[in-house]
């Protein structure tokens, strides 16, 4: 049983475009401290050594940036790339995520939205999963409709990623986002109140 005291440590996790950004602007509006993986992630992209000598010979860099447009389609389209990529920033994710909870640690709850959760073996870091789940086809609209992606590449993207049904099974919650905001948010409430 937990102690009253203990931070608790909440994962949010969706397939892309399944509404993750909208659940975090809810609840930064009521005041949750949330932390984003993608933005700690394009930051060691940045600014990592590492990352820039092993796509030195890819045509991934506009003058001496990483170009993460390029550097997607590149690995997208290449596993073992991907892999390489990943195997990176996991590891300095995870350093992260470490501090973060460090500096925290007298917050209540914190939430830190990591859509590759599953794929980076990152569960044990967590106490509580949220899933935010949204049908294929409103997540292919919404890549195609707000990234301009066509729909092969758009498609891609969403293969990239592990099936929906086995990330639900693994979750705690799951906050389903394939109707209207309303329907969002009163999902979110529940589970705030759950978490009190």
């Amino acid at each position: 049983k937990r102690r009253k005291e203990l931070m608790i440590k909440i994962a949010l996790v969706g397939n892309i475009a399944s509404g993750k950004s909208t659940v975090e602007k809810f609840l930064v509006q009521n005041n949750f401290k949330i932390f984003d993986c993608d933005k700690i992630a394009h930051k060691i992209l940045e600014e990592n050594i590492e990352i820039k000598e092993f796509f030195r010979t890819y045509d991934v860099f506009d003058s001496d940036k990483i170009n993460r447009e390029k550097l997607g389609k590149l690995v997208f389209g290449n596993k073992n790339l991907l892999k390489n990529l990943e195997n990176i920033i996991y590891s300095l994710v995870k350093i992260e995520l470490e501090n973060i909870f460090k500096k925290y640690k007298k917050e209540k709850c914190i939430f830190i939205s990591i859509p590759q959760l599953f794929e980076a073996g990152f569960e044990n870091l967590f106490d509580k999963i949220v899933f935010i789940s949204a049908k294929e086809e409103i997540r292919l609209e919404r890549l195609m409709q707000r990234n301009n992606y066509s729909k092969e590449y758009a498609m891609t993207r969403i293969l990239a990623q592990n099936c929906e049904d086995e990330k639900i099974k693994k979750s705690d919650f799951v906050i389903y986002n394939n109707s209207d905001i309303d329907h969002l948010k009163l999902q979110i409430n529940n589970l705030l109140s759950l978490l009190q």
